[in-house]
């Protein structure tokens, strides 16, 4: 993992077009501003987690689940 120092309304860049600045430091908790592309999804880890789980969910339904799932919204 690279590691990198930045203060307060400082960026760093991913690639291009990928912008990443430290809008806020409180405490131990750090606010960041993220400017990137419409196509490339940003989450938190634990939300891309949570999506990760549901889409594995999902792939593993049978026919008929899906169809049961359907019916009960």
């Amino acid at each position: 993992m690279l590691v990198l120092s930045r203060h307060r309304d400082e960026s760093i860049m991913i690639g291009d077009n990928i912008v990443i600045t430290i809008v806020d430091i409180r405490g131990d908790k750090v606010r960041l501003g993220i400017a990137a592309p419409q196509d490339i999804p940003v989450h938190r880890q634990e939300v891309y987690e949570a999506i990760q789980r549901e889409n594995q969910q999902a792939a593993r339904l049978q026919p008929n689940e899906a169809a049961a799932l359907r019916k009960t919204k």
